[in-house]
């Protein structure tokens, strides 16, 4: 049985957004990531709003997404 290795990359400040209307990341150049979400396997965290426990319509912070 082989040891399957896992890696947690947080990116503080980074958010998803599938289009690319007005996506700096997206449009910006970064080989390293392009690399990483092309060839392997990830998923996606909610870090706001209902799933982190703050009220509907509440904004929160990095504190907040941090504590996710």
């Amino acid at each position: 049985m082989s040891i399957q290795k896992t890696v947690l990359i947080i990116t503080d400040g980074i958010g998803y957004k599938p289009d690319s209307i007005c996506n700096a990341f997206k449009d910006a150049t970064k080989p390293t990531y392009d690399k990483l979400f092309e060839n392997t396997p990830r998923a996606l965290i909610s870090t706001h709003g209902l799933s982190v426990g703050l009220p509907e319509g509440q904004m929160g912070n990095s504190e907040v997404g941090h504590m996710t």
